[in-house]
């Protein structure tokens, strides 16, 4: 497919609460390469999710996997994720592709039990911990219409101006 272009802050489209998958087809399949090749391109991203690219539909790419010394699962499709537990909270750093110029502290669940489907429609079940918690918390706002703008405590002392984006 093709790399696609990423929408950014402020554009509304980004607060569009997506739709579940329904069908898992070529179009899904599709979906999915558009996603894969847009992440590629960009700067080192660790995930992205369908409505980043305009595409309202319920899935997320999550791949923390360059991350040195750090638990994960690997390169993950996620359809329709859920989480069914969490626990522990804790503040940390994040960037987004959709809001480049700027990082931001948020409060996430530090481990999550996570149900999701992969892009053939076979169920998925995850404990996830640490960074990789992080990320698919953050991807999966995205579905919900959140950008971690929306999660800040404070925007006066936990948004930073980015000075490169990598």
């Amino acid at each position: 497919m093709a790399s696609k272009e990423i929408l950014t802050y402020p554009d509304s489209r980004l607060k569009t609460i997506s739709e579940p998958v329904k069908e898992f087809n070529d179009i899904l399949q599709a979906a999915i390469q558009d996603l894969e090749d847009t992440m590629q391109e960009g700067p080192g991203a660790v995930g992205i999710a369908a409505p980043q690219i305009g595409n309202f539909i319920r899935a997320v790419i999550v791949d923390v996997s360059s991350k040195k010394k750090i638990k994960h699962h690997g390169h993950l499709v996620l359809i329709n994720p859920e989480i069914a537990e969490w626990e522990g909270l804790k503040t940390g750093r994040e960037g987004c592709l959709s809001v480049p110029d700027y990082t931001g502290n948020v409060v996430r669940a530090e481990k999550v039990k996570l149900n999701a489907f992969n892009q053939f429609g076979e169920s998925l079940s995850f404990e996830m911990e640490g960074f990789e918690a992080r990320a698919v918390q953050h991807e999966m706002d995205h579905l919900d219409g959140l950008l971690f703008l929306d999660r800040l405590v404070s925007r006066k002392k936990d948004l930073f101006q980015r000075k490169v984006y990598k």
